[in-house]
């Protein structure tokens, strides 16, 4: 499964908590709180002044050379 910026975070964690340490990268430490319940990574990376474009590109690149 390829990871987009309007998915919901928590459902991108379900999906492999390895992802967890890119948006530690980047400043998201509140990962078990609500709003990672309910909040696109694209909303996320507004509210954290990130790039959400590379921060998908990141974990999507994880994801394939996992699964390579």
């Amino acid at each position: 499964m390829k990871v987009t910026k309007d998915m919901i975070i928590m459902d991108v964690l379900n999906m492999d908590m390895g992802t967890s340490k890119f948006f530690y990268e980047i400043g998201m430490h509140c990962l078990g709180c609500p709003s990672a319940s309910g909040e696109s990574i694209e909303m996320a990376c507004e509210v954290h002044g990130a790039d959400a474009d590379k921060l998908v590109a990141d974990i999507n690149k994880y994801l394939e050379e996992k699964d390579a």
